[in-house]
C-alpha cells in the first residue's frame, strides 16, 4: 500500500502569495493534483479542453504561475495549456516520502508520469524556462516520440555554462534566502525592469520554503533532435525552438545562442533583445506565444 504523501511544510503566506498570483490570470484555470511514483503534482490547465496540449514548466525558485501572462497572450486561445509545479521545488506540488527525485532519470519517469496523468490527445508541445528548459531539454532527448515541439526559454546549464560573476551574486541568495535577497537579486538580473508585484511578493515568500536540493547533471545530449537542418524539425520529428533574453546575465546570450545552432542546426534560435533572463515569462508573453503557437 503507498503512503499518503505529506502536505508540504508550505507557510500560510507562501499559499496566499500563490493564490494571489494565479487568481490574476486573464483565463480561467482548473487545477488538479496528479499522482506520480514522486509524489502529487500540482498542475493548472486553461484553453480548449480539445485544443493540441501544451505543457510548461518553470524555472527554479520559480512556480507554475508564472506562466499565466503567456497563456493570456494567446497560448490559452490554442492550446490546453498545463502549468507544472516542479516536486521538490516552491509550489504546491506534494513530494512522496522516501521517493526524492534525484537524477535525470528521475526527472523523465516522473514527467512521463504528468504526461500520462493528463492524457494528452496527440503529441506534446514542451516548454520550459531556464531550469525548467534543462529539464524539458532531457526529456526531449529520452522521450522524442512523445512531443511534437520542444521549446527551450533561456536555457541554462543546456548549451553553456553560468557565468561566474552571475553565481557569485546568486551565491548569498542560494545559501540564505531571504525575501530581502531575493528581491535584490531580481531587481539586479532584470536591469529594474517593471515585474509584476503579486509575482515578487511570491518570490520573496519561496525563501520560507522546504529546502531540496535540486537535481543537476550533465548537460542533455542533444545531438539526435538535430539531424535534420531544414524547417525547424529534428532528424527525430520534433520542432524544436529555443529563445534567448538578450539581457541575460547568467550567460552570454548571442555567444550562447550560437553554440545552441550548432547543436540543434535544424531549430530556430532567436535573441529577444532588451529582455532580462528572469523578467522572460513575465514581459515577453507575445513573444513567447508566438514562438509557440506559430
Amino acid at each position: 500500500m503507498s503512503r499518503t504523501p505529506r502536505l508540504p511544510a508550505a507557510s500560510d503566506r507562501f499559499r496566499t502569495a500563490y493564490e494571489e498570483v494565479l487568481a490574476q490570470w486573464p483565463v480561467p484555470v482548473r487545477s488538479a493534483d496528479l499522482p506520480t511514483p514522486y509524489g502529487l503534482t500540482r498542475v493548472h490547465s486553461c484553453g480548449p479542453a480539445g485544443a493540441p496540449p501544451l505543457v510548461l514548466l518553470p524555472g527554479a525558485g520559480a512556480t507554475s504561475t508564472v506562466w499565466g501572462a503567456c497563456a493570456g497572450a494567446g497560448l490559452a486561445g490554442t492550446h490546453r495549456v498545463h502549468a507544472v509545479d516542479l516536486v521538490g521545488e516552491p509550489g504546491l506540488s506534494v513530494p512522496e516520502p522516501g521517493r526524492v527525485v534525484r537524477t535525470t532519470g528521475d526527472l523523465v519517469g516522473w514527467l512521463d508520469a504528468v504526461i500520462d496523468g493528463l492524457g494528452p490527445q496527440g503529441p506534446v508541445t514542451l516548454g520550459g524556462h531556464s531550469y525548467g528548459a534543462w529539464i524539458a531539454a532531457h526529456y526531449a532527448a529520452a522521450r522524442p516520440a512523445r512531443l511534437g515541439r520542444l521549446v527551450l526559454l533561456d536555457p541554462t546549464q543546456v548549451f553553456a555554462g553560468l557565468r561566474p560573476g552571475y553565481v557569485l551574486r546568486a551565491l548569498p541568495m542560494l545559501v540564505r534566502p531571504t525575501p530581502e535577497r531575493i528581491g535584490s537579486f531580481l531587481a539586479w538580473e532584470s536591469g529594474g525592469a517593471a515585474l509584476d508585484p503579486a509575482w515578487l511578493r511570491l518570490q520573496g515568500e519561496t525563501a520560507r520554503f522546504p529546502a531540496v536540493r535540486p537535481v543537476t547533471g550533465p548537460r542533455p545530449d542533444l545531438a539526435g533532435l538535430g539531424e535534420a537542418p531544414v524547417g525547424g524539425t529534428s532528424g527525430t520529428g520534433v520542432d524544436v525552438r529555443v529563445l534567448f533574453a538578450g539581457r541575460a546575465r547568467c550567460h552570454d546570450a548571442d555567444r550562447v545562442a550560437g553554440a545552441a545552432r550548432r547543436v540543434l542546426p535544424g531549430a530556430r534560435v532567436d535573441v529577444l533583445p532588451g529582455v532580462s533572463h528572469h523578467a522572460l515569462p513575465l514581459t515577453a508573453a507575445g513573444e513567447i506565444a508566438r514562438l509557440m503557437t506559430s
